[in-house]
């Protein structure tokens, strides 16, 4: 059905006169008959009677224009749902939990106004996450990228996170009354992370980094989710893990678990926003300036991070 017909057919029937809607649509009074002619004849109804006043509509018009109206509405929700501006910025948090949902919430905060679809494609490694941006699936995603990652033509990427690392341990554990730990007390400590997938960005990241402090990281075991996590490591005496400092856990008061900042050094894990350079979406370019009003400043104190995320200076 033409669309610019039914529109017409709206418009001569709230305005009960042809030349009225053809003033209200910028076209002929001839084009505004046509229009409607051509629409009577698809559906094979008479919709108007013309009278000396103007056009009136028949019982067969009078049913159709409801239909025709929600018939626009529809074209509005489906050019909505895909033009920049008016469909919901599509953003991977990789895990809701983590500094960068935080940040989108906090951007959500300032400008509520501007819609937002949050995904967290927990599955997805940076090549994926890449791909997913390239292929217009979402409109950015955070990950940890390597200058030799090599990335496809139209994708940008910025870092825009460095998040320290805390040490989570339960009221039993050595090291549960401590205010901060250095990297060097952490060592013999069994550091217990299930689920980290071999051969990802996160994965090279604590490989480098076990190898760098002589840390025992433990990757192994089955993941039964965060709550099952939370409860092994608050009933024990021996199990801690890393958290990012802005990481959000809930836990029963019961556990009395500790969160203790890593320092001398810090550990920081950075994340870069990636984006296509061409998405045209205005709402991305607006977060994008927001994340780089949130960068921090380079650390006062001694920090580490991985040998290809060295501190670079604001852009």
């Amino acid at each position: 059905m033409d669309l610019d017909a039914v529109r017409t057919f709206v418009a001569a029937a709230d305005a009960g006169q042809f030349q009225e809607a053809a003033a209200a649509l910028s076209i002929t009074q001839q084009a505004v008959s046509k229009r409607i002619a051509a629409l009577e004849k698809d559906l094979e109804a008479r919709l108007f009677t013309r009278t000396a006043r103007g056009a009136r509509l028949t019982i067969d018009g009078q049913a159709f224009l409801p239909h025709a109206r929600e018939l626009l509405r529809a074209e509005e929700r489906a050019d909505a749902s895909v033009r920049p501006g008016r469909r919901a910025l599509r953003i991977d948090v990789v895990s809701r939990r983590i500094a960068s949902a935080v940040l989108l919430q906090d951007f959500h905060r300032m400008r509520p106004e501007i819609l937002l679809d949050v995904v967290a494609l927990l599955s997805a490694d940076v090549d994926a996450a890449v791909a997913a941006v390239e292929a217009g699936t979402i409109d950015a995603t955070f990950h940890a990228v390597a200058p030799q990652l090599h990335l496809p033509d139209a994708i940008r990427t910025a870092r825009v996170i460095d998040e320290s690392h805390q040490l989570l341990v339960g009221p039993r554990h050595a090291l549960a009354n401590a205010r901060t730990v250095t990297p060097a007390q952490l060592v013999g400590h069994r550091i217990w992370m299930p689920g980290i997938a071999a051969g990802t960005e996160v994965a090279a990241y604590f490989d480098e980094l076990a190898a760098a402090f002589g840390l025992t990281l433990d990757f192994i075991g089955p993941v039964f989710g965060n709550e099952a996590l939370l409860a092994e490591i608050a009933d024990s005496a021996e199990l801690a893990t890393l958290v990012g400092e802005r990481t959000r856990y809930l836990w029963p008061d019961s556990y009395d678990l500790r969160r203790i900042p890593v320092r001398g050094p810090a550990l920081i894990y950075p994340l870069s926003l990636i984006w296509r350079d061409d998405n045209p979406h205005p709402a991305l370019a607006e977060f994008r300036d927001y994340l780089g009003s949130r960068r921090p400043s380079p650390p006062n104190t001694e920090s580490w991070t991985p040998t290809w995320a060295q501190w670079s200076a604001r852009s």
